[in-house]
């Protein structure tokens, strides 16, 4: 099964590469300057992404994936 997943792995690596005609190093540089941030209060914890860059967007409309939600989970402290 290892093999099998890893081989899938690269078969996804490739299909971005056609995609997008960028390299998956690009497409990974570009798609790491996305973050998830965690942020505490009294009140509670949220996280929340980064704003996507024009690349990050590109590159998700391309390959059909969809815009990750800007906040993640709200948890209010009773």
């Amino acid at each position: 099964s290892h093999i099998l997943i890893n081989w899938l792995a690269l078969l996804l690596i490739r299909v971005a590469e056609v995609e997008t005609k960028q390299t998956w190093r690009t497409i990974r540089k570009t798609m790491e300057q996305m973050h998830l941030g965690h942020y505490s209060s009294k009140k509670g914890d949220f996280q929340q992404r980064t704003e996507l860059t024009h690349e990050q967007r590109q590159t998700l409309r391309i390959l059909g994936v969809e815009t990750p939600p800007k906040v993640f989970d709200i948890r209010a402290k009773t």
